[in-house]
């Protein structure tokens, strides 16, 4: 696989678990309330550090985000743990993650087009 290929491919499955970890985020806002609700996380950067350090190619269209319940938070009296400033926290993260994908994303087409419009 070439440089650019691989580029392209970590860019697809960063843009694709921040996609899950929005979902998720939004999920978790909509359950502020609901008793007994366990919020959940999704697990990328580790997988991925795990994959690009292996010694075998790594095939990152195969790399997929695993959603988890951390069960690390406070739990309030109803047994529901999400806590609202947190999930807008991890929601402006996601956010400028997602931009930075999307931007580096559009860099690298914009390379391709200069390439192609070379005269």
């Amino acid at each position: 696989m070439s440089k650019t290929s691989d580029i392209m491919a970590l860019l697809d499955a960063g843009i694709r678990a921040e996609s899950l970890r929005q979902k998720s985020i939004a999920n978790n806002i909509a359950n502020i309330e609901t008793p007994g609700y366990r919020r959940v996380e999704v697990n990328f950067e580790k997988l991925l550090k795990k994959a690009l350090d292996s010694n075998g190619a790594v095939d990152l269209s195969e790399l997929k985000p695993l959603i988890f319940q951390p069960k690390k938070t406070p739990v309030k009296s109803n047994g529901n743990d999400v806590s609202l400033e947190g999930e807008v926290g991890e929601m402006v993260k996601n956010a400028l993650r997602h931009k930075a994908y999307i931007r580096l994303l559009n860099r690298k087409y914009s390379q391709f087009d200069l390439a192609i419009n070379i005269r």
